[in-house]
């Protein structure tokens, strides 16, 4: 008699690995020939398919024990391992159906078509099994083939973090998002997450930042927004003057939430020359109730008090610090004006003496002007010279950090929807 190699498949593929792990693909794993087995094995072998054809897996196994048993042809042992993991997957035996697999894959006779699909079988089924090594073994033997498709690639991620490797996982992660970004595709979100976690139970914080700030990228969703700058509110580098740049950024994507940061910001706002931007802020707390009890209500209306007071003061003055501005040899008092104009947003004025102060020169700290330039555009709704602007910030890496979120927040479709 003869059989047909690969006579199992469709048994393989509709009863038994399309139900049991759903990631095995319709596809033979040897090639379409017929096969004669030798005289001392046919009766076993045609014995354990009856029986496997029967769904009377047990008999196919001890008629394919008896096969195994005689002198056997290359050919006999083929069919006796392509029919072993088809048995062993109808039983749902994986790690008994993997090491027929491999002895398939081991035989030097199938062709390479076939040894890709038989080498992803075993990445598959090792994964259900839980054996992540082998798994990642055969995972990565069709990475480095060139023949893994999505659900090989997402097996190879889950076993590096099944296992608990997480240096594997983050290096892994760290380049398939690479390269779906070099190829013009949005990294899926659960790849970041995954590079986040890792990150995290490695304690890289520069590495679960990134990884936050990719999530922002790509999915500018308000949860990540939180995550990402209350983390950069905790670090050490950031000083009064860089904690206002993020509450402002908090406060422009919606994230700002708590009393003692609206309290903060308004205090850090009339500290740094923006009387405007103080009373803004308190009136935006109160309107949207953010100061709940009569503690908080009560002191941020003394807040406010001094703010409009200071606005009173500051708002007529602006014209003759306008003038003054122009004579001035260098651009601080240019950058000051345009400050104040930024919080009582009347934004083309803020737009025009900041871009005069920077121009002029001579400034302490020409990056954070910068970056009030940036913030003046993107409310004026000028986003693209926001942008710009953002970028040309250099100098402290937090700053720079700061700058980017906010150029990666302008490239959004509500960047100006929450002032």
């Amino acid at each position: 008699m003869k059989f047909r190699s690969s006579w199992l498949t469709a048994f393989l593929v509709g009863a038994c690995l399309a139900g049991a792990v759903g990631l095995i693909p319709a596809q033979s794993a040897v090639a379409q020939e017929k096969l004669t087995p030798s005289r001392e094995a046919a009766k076993q072998l045609k014995a354990a398919q009856e029986a496997y054809k029967a769904h009377k897996y047990q008999d196919a196994l001890a008629k394919l024990k008896e096969a195994d048993a005689v002198k056997k042809t290359p050919i006999d042992q083929h069919l006796i391992n392509e029919l072993s993991a088809a048995v062993y997957v109808a039983l749902k035996d994986y790690n008994q159906a993997v090491k027929y697999f491999e002895a398939q894959l081991n035989e030097g006779s199938v062709k390479e078509s076939d040894q890709q699909q038989l080498v992803k079988y075993i990445a598959k089924l090792s994964y259900q099994t839980q054996n992540y090594d082998k798994a990642l073994e055969f995972g990565n033997r069709a990475i480095k083939g060139g023949f893994a498709d999505a659900a090989i690639r997402t097996i190879v991620a889950q076993s590096y973090y099944q296992k608990g490797d997480w240096k594997g996982t983050k290096r892994f992660m760290d380049e398939e998002i690479a390269a779906q970004v070099k190829k013009g595709e949005t990294p899926k979100a659960e790849s970041l997450q995954m590079l986040q976690s890792a990150c995290e139970k490695l304690e890289d914080s520069d590495c679960q930042t990134r990884a936050i700030e990719a999530m922002v990228q790509f999915y500018p969703k308000p949860e990540y927004w939180e995550n990402l700058l209350y983390g950069l509110t905790k670090s050490s580098q950031v000083n009064d003057q860089t904690q206002l740049q993020l509450y402002r950024l908090m406060l422009e994507v919606n994230v700002l939430k708590r009393p003692q940061e609206y309290t903060e910001m308004a205090q850090l706002a009339l500290e740094q020359g923006s009387p405007g931007e103080a009373q803004h802020i308190i009136e935006k707390g109160f309107e949207n109730k953010i100061f709940a009890d009569q503690r908080q209500q009560d002191k941020n209306h003394r807040l406010l008090e001094a703010a409009k007071k200071a606005v009173a003061t500051d708002l007529p003055s602006l014209p003759k610090r306008e003038q003054a501005a122009e004579a001035a040899a260098t651009g601080e008092e240019a950058v000051s004006v345009g400050n104040a104009y930024l919080g009582y947003q009347q934004y083309d004025k803020a737009i025009a003496f900041l871009s005069k102060g920077i121009a002029k020169g001579g400034l302490k700290d020409p990056h954070a002007a910068q970056m009030l330039l940036g913030v003046a555009y993107l409310r004026g709704g000028h986003r693209d010279e926001a942008i710009k602007a953002f970028r040309q910030v250099k100098g402290d890496p937090m700053v720079v950090r700061i700058a980017n979120l906010w150029a990666l927040h302008a490239k959004q479709p509500d960047a100006v929807a929450h002032r």
